[in-house]
């Protein structure tokens, strides 16, 4: 879509949840906003996402309204919208922000786990592993969002887990960018590896401060291809 999106825009599906129209196509466009999905630079026409989409105009028109003050958009003096990209600060808040929840969320799940719930995560670092060595790095990022997700998920605490997901679709776009160095998903398996080692020994210290360092690590990565790209990663 627009100058280089990839984003397929599709009539909305008839959802039973209690959402108007103009909520759905806002979160529509926002996920993919801000995974990714829509390129920065990319246009967005009023009457093309609604013929896109096979809907009214007026719900597309509320979306992108949202869209702009929330600023993923910038209105054009023709009429339409541009799709903004990340800036430093965005990113350097997000990663600040993940540092703190997720290791914390690694403590908690250090002391709170069953042992017959770590299998899943051996399994996920096995999974990723086979893609790895097969150069499949396309499939890493799901991988690794979703070891992330089963391990955040035995610090049994839902609303910390919530705060995480609020950001779920921004980190996606991290990894998706960070993982496409072999060289970096490598060390990321290798964390992997020793969070759930340290999870097993229950020891909540030591997980905690790997976490923390994984994402700083992750930032510094992000930042660099940030740089590289010229500000539009």
């Amino acid at each position: 879509m627009g100058t280089g999106g990839t984003f397929d825009l599709r009539p909305l599906p008839r959802f039973l949840e209690k959402k108007s129209l103009g909520d759905r196509v806002f979160e529509n466009l926002r996920k993919a906003i801000v995974r990714g999905d829509i390129e920065p630079g990319s246009r967005m026409v009023e009457n093309r996402i609604a013929g896109s989409m096979e809907i009214s105009r007026t719900p597309v028109r509320e979306a992108l309204h949202r869209l702009e003050h929330e600023g993923h958009l910038k209105r054009l003096p023709r009429g339409g919208f541009v799709v903004l990209g990340l800036n430093r600060r965005d990113i350097e808040e997000t990663f600040g922000i993940r540092s703190v929840l997720e290791s914390y969320a690694a403590r908690l799940s250090a002391v709170k786990h069953e042992e017959s719930e770590l299998i899943p995560l051996q399994q996920k670092i096995a999974e990723y592993e086979r893609y790895l060595e097969h150069k499949g790095l396309e499939e890493l990022p799901r991988i690794n969002t979703e070891f992330h997700d089963l391990l955040y998920a035995l610090s049994r605490s839902p609303k910390l887990i919530k705060m995480i997901n609020d950001l779920r679709d921004q980190i996606f776009r991290f990894r998706r960018i960070i993982l496409r160095d072999e060289a970096l998903a490598r060390v990321s398996n290798e964390d992997h590896k020793q969070m759930l080692e340290y999870i097993r020994r229950r020891d909540a210290e030591k997980v905690e401060r790997l976490v923390k360092d994984h994402i700083v690590r992750g930032c510094a990565a992000f930042l660099s291809a940030f740089d590289e790209d010229g500000g539009t990663a």
